[in-house]
């Protein structure tokens, strides 16, 4: 496992001590295959930040930590290790802590271990359940600022949101849909990740606000739990294809879009609008195909970007700022795709 990095550098990335390093780098044994992958990962982690930033000036150890697809994760990943060089003369590095799905319990354990072990910040996106934001408010207690990425726990100790303004962001979807269908006949399926998420939820209750203003005469059908992942997205989206042949028209706030578009293939149904949230990869090819009406985007490197100098505000090293604004929502259609878009540095919330 050949690298330049010294024994204490990557025991601090993969957050283990010197000793379990060191036997997994010289082969002793004694080791589980989880904590080798840990440090395999931590090498690979320091040897791509390595070559991104300028080792000088303050370092700033954060922690990334999220429950969501791998397509985002990629995408937040991708997003923060090109800003790095816009953070100078700081230096920030990372540790990953991702998931895609999960007891809550699990995401907590994660947590503590890192008030435990110690941390100049967190950046996380979790759901809104207690018990998580009893883990934040510990974290604020052990010293380590927490900030939230593209859904709030507004209820903990968090030091401050990054992201959009979620209602706004569900209204604009429904504005885009209203006007889309127009006078044809159809009712609306309007798909959740989770309904854990503080913003799946607000982005939900905009949508249903201006639907219901607007267009009451069109049902609104909502699936929920997919977890944005393929396979149980097109489950819960053929069933209700199923119970309801009205449905014309999807408002997907949690992902998993082409799972849902499968669904109406498979049933030989057609989707006359069809609005997303991520330019992710699987978006951005949807949205070049046509597949996809408009995809509402922000700049998820900015987002990234604002939460790092959060976290070192807190720690005194930038002067103190106003209040963090929401994010810019774009409306994207397949006609004026930012440049890169798809590539994930780009792309936008869960």
């Amino acid at each position: 496992m050949g690298h330049p990095f010294p024994i204490r550098e990557i025991a601090r990335q993969a957050g283990l001590s010197e000793a379990t390093v060191d036997r997994v780098l010289n082969g002793r044994g004694g080791v589980r295959q989880s904590t080798a992958d840990e440090v395999r990962r931590a090498i690979a982690d320091l040897d791509r930040q390595r070559t991104q930033v300028r080792l000088v000036g303050r370092t700033f150890m954060i922690d990334i930590v999220m429950q969501t697809p791998d397509r985002f994760s990629t995408a937040v990943r991708a997003a923060l290790e090109a800003e790095l060089p816009s953070l100078h003369p700081a230096v920030v590095r990372s540790r990953f802590h991702f998931r895609q799905t999960g007891p809550a319990g699990e995401l907590t354990a994660t947590l503590d271990r890192i008030a435990r072990r110690g941390s100049q910040g967190v950046i996380l996106k979790a759901p809104d359940v207690p018990e998580v934001a009893a883990a934040v408010d510990r974290l604020t207690a052990a010293g380590v600022p927490v900030v939230t990425l593209v859904t709030d726990l507004p209820v903990s100790t968090r030091l401050g949101y990054v992201g959009i303004d979620n209602r706004a962001a569900g209204a604009s979807a429904a504005y885009l849909v209203g006007q889309w269908l127009g006078e044809r006949p159809g009712n609306v399926l309007t798909s959740l990740s989770s309904g854990f998420f503080r913003n799946e939820e607000e982005r939900e209750m905009g949508f249903r606000s201006v639907m219901r203003a607007r267009h009451p005469e069109r049902r609104l059908v909502g699936v929920a739990e997919g977890q944005g992942l393929d396979a149980t997205q097109y489950e819960l989206v053929r069933a209700a294809l199923e119970r309801d042949p009205d449905i014309r028209a999807v408002y997907s706030i949690g992902g998993g879009n082409i799972a849902t578009l499968r669904a109406f293939d498979d049933l030989g149904r057609s989707c006359a609008v069809f609005v997303a949230h991520d330019l992710d990869q699987d978006n951005t090819r949807l949205l070049r195909e046509h597949r996809l009406s408009a995809v509402l985007h922000h700049d998820l490197r900015q987002d990234v970007r604002e939460a790092c100098r959060l976290v070192m505000r807190a720690h005194g090293a930038l002067p103190p700022a106003g209040p963090t604004l929401p994010s810019a929502i774009q409306v994207v259609t397949p006609y004026n795709m930012p440049p890169g878009a798809g590539a994930g540095a780009g792309a936008g919330s869960v």
